[in-house]
């Protein structure tokens, strides 16, 4: 059985589905934009709508109380390809407040000149912003894209104090 939530936060409605203390999808466009990206077999284990998710609830309100590392300590985990694993890894490691491009980050996933999949596997991440694509922008400091929009990756950016 997989547990959904919505939290309201400062920059929109954040919904939430995991499994065992583990989150499996997160973002701003309700619980059924996340379920029809889930893993197929995580899908199948069916839902259960509950007011908070243990530990995992308490993190997400920590952080948008403030504590910007509360993230940190919420265990994720998402299907993809070796590449997207690496790239969601090394975002994993970006502090709140700071930003990467994405040569940086494809660097960093060791393929720098992946750029295009680097970026490929931002617009994959199904764990926003837990897994903070928001903190990837455009060589040059220009934000770039956001699967939740312009207006949410930079409110997140401005609450982290990025920009």
């Amino acid at each position: 059985m997989l547990f959904t939530s919505t939290h309201k936060t400062p920059v929109g409605q954040l919904s939430l589905i995991a499994r065992d203390q583990i989150l499996l999808a997160a973002g701003f466009r309700g619980v059924e934009d996340l379920i029809v990206r889930l893993d197929e077999a995580d899908a199948l284990l069916g839902f259960k709508n509950v007011r908070n998710i243990p530990v995992i609830s308490e993190l997400v309100s920590d952080y948008f109380d403030g504590d910007l590392t509360a993230f940190n300590g919420i265990k994720v985990r998402q299907p993809g390809a070796e590449f997207s694993q690496a790239i969601w890894k090394v975002m994993r490691k970006i502090p709140a407040g700071k930003m990467l491009s994405y040569a940086e980050l494809a660097a960093r996933a060791g393929s720098p000149a992946a750029v295009r999949a680097a970026g490929s596997a931002c617009g994959r991440n199904l764990i926003a912003p837990i897994i903070p694509c928001h903190r990837i922008v455009k060589t040059g400091g220009d934000l770039g894209n956001y699967g939740y929009g312009l207006e949410i990756k930079r409110a997140l950016l401005e609450f982290e104090g990025a920009i």
